[in-house]
């Protein structure tokens, strides 16, 4: 039956074609493969040549097994229920910053409205957060809680929209290969992607010409209006180094290109080498004209070392807006009335942890500590395992969750792959997941130069676990290419 006949308003000669075209690949259709294997298994154990699903599609910590960071529970427990700030069972530091956030929310309750922008003390507990990170002030006015990092991304980008069509798109620079978020987020809303390349062969950087090059090809057909980073990337795993950072802002001054700085991954550095700056430090610290410059940075309370994905907690720093723009933003967010109060106490709790001498503050730096150490050794692992495989190359996973690598597929398995009518990293993720339950996500799914091919990997599952995906994803890659 087809549309016009079917008597529904909505169809797919109806729906919004912006819809349609989008795609978010890290919950695609290998996702959903992965969903059907799982039922199968429930069914039926023996039905497969694995015994479970691993689904390493997604930076999703506990539910690869991440324990929960106790401070943050307890501070959650009692807000959820402050019967519970009357026993002895939870530490008086955990009490007292539960009291004092529960003070912040209208009613003292968790179940009431914030004010849109969020919870006025704890916009004052990041503002500090990020003086005492970049060494530079900041100001609870900028600060704007929001539903995880990726509402707050969308936000501004709204604002950056120029609602027309045709070459008068706004244009948004995005970094191939790129987190889905941004591809997706500009389908729906009828933007112009410009991509620009990342330097594989000197660890994912990014490079002014390849910028340069980027903008010129995109001019004729949008209006650029900004440019986004993602430090630490995903799903690159690089950490940019200062003197890159410096660059880009350089190139977005010449450019007048709005500075979206994606940076929920700054907890996340592993390399010995590297180190996290933030856009806004180094911005600021360039000073003149530069400091100056409109800028957008975000964090979340879903990766870093504390994983509360599921609670959906997130802010931006928003810096440099026209006074009148800022206004107008302050309209647009207050339409989704306010982010979840108990997404933006998780991220109290991170910008504010326990301090040396609290009750809390020992268990808290252990856990912390034992997480990103694990991280750490997994990263090592991870690239020293995929780059001692014949026909695979990655580059060190220096922060971030996610490996990277580029697998040189036979022209075989390429032509098998059309056959199918799959790209063919694809096809190959396929495979790996139908012969090892090992759910990866294709390189194509975020974008990548013409001729290479790529998975997404996370790092996340335990170390045991870990080493023995990793065996039996050696073990497939060597048989696959025997194959073709």
């Amino acid at each position: 039956m087809n549309g016009q006949n079917s008597g529904k308003v909505l169809t797919m000669e109806t729906l919004n074609p912006n819809v349609v075209q989008m795609q978010y690949a890290v919950r695609g259709p290998i996702v959903a493969r992965a969903g059907e294997l799982e039922k199968e298994l429930e069914k039926d154990n023996a039905s497969k040549p694995f015994s479970k699903v691993v689904k390493a599609n997604i930076g999703d910590c506990h539910a690869t097994g991440q324990k929960p960071i106790t401070f943050i529970r307890q501070v959650l427990a009692m807000m959820t229920y402050p019967d519970l700030l009357n026993i002895d069972y939870f530490p008086a530091d955990a009490k007292e910053r539960a009291r004092r956030l529960l003070k912040g929310c209208r009613g003292q309750s968790l179940g009431s409205y914030t004010d849109s922008p969020g919870i006025s003390i704890i916009k004052e507990d990041i503002a500090d957060y990020i003086s005492q990170r970049d060494g530079n002030p900041a100001s609870p006015d900028n600060i704007y809680l929001c539903t995880g990092a990726s509402a707050g991304i969308k936000s501004i980008l709204t604002l950056l929209l120029t609602n027309k069509g045709g070459n008068e798109k706004a244009g948004v620079m995005i970094p191939i290969p790129q987190y889905p978020l941004y591809s997706a987020s500009l389908s729906e809303y009828d933007a112009y992607p410009i991509p620009y390349y990342l330097d594989e062969d000197n660890h994912w950087a990014l490079d002014p010409k390849e910028l340069k090059r980027a903008l010129v090809e995109a001019r004729p057909h949008c209006i650029p209006r900004a440019i986004c980073v993602i430090n630490p990337g995903n799903p690159t795993g690089q950490v940019l180094t200062r003197n890159n950072i410096e660059s880009i802002i350089k190139f977005a001054k010449e450019e007048k290109l709005f500075i979206l700085a994606d940076e929920v991954y700054q907890h996340n550095i592993y390399a010995k080498e590297s180190e996290f700056f933030s856009f806004k430090k180094v911005l600021t610290e360039m000073g003149g004209e530069y400091s100056s410059m409109e800028l957008a940075s975000f964090m979340s309370a879903s990766k870093g070392f504390m994983g509360e994905c599921g609670y959906r907690g997130g802010y931006t720093e928003v810096i440099n807006l026209d006074p009148e723009v800022r206004a107008q933003y302050n309209k647009s967010i207050s339409a989704n009335l306010c982010p979840p109060s108990s997404g933006q106490v998780v991220i109290d709790c991170v910008v504010n942890p326990p301090k040396p001498g609290d009750l809390s503050y020992d268990l808290f730096k252990k856990e912390k500590d034992e997480v990103l150490k694990s991280l750490a050794e997994k990263a090592t692992l991870v690239t020293d395992t995929f780059n001692s495989i014949e026909g695979i190359k990655c580059n060190q996973v220096q922060g971030a969750m996610y490996a990277f690598p580029r697998i040189f597929l036979p022209d075989k398995a390429i032509e098998e792959a059309k056959k199918n009518d799959k790209s063919p990293d694809a096809f190959y993720c396929f495979q790996l997941l139908e012969e090892t339950g090992i759910c990866t996500v294709p390189g194509s799914g975020f974008r990548q130069r013409d001729g290479t091919f790529h998975f997404r990997t996370t790092i996340l599952p335990p170390i045991d676990t870990l080493k023995s995906v990793l065996k039996d994803f050696k073990e497939f890659h060597v048989n696959f290419m025997k194959k073709y």
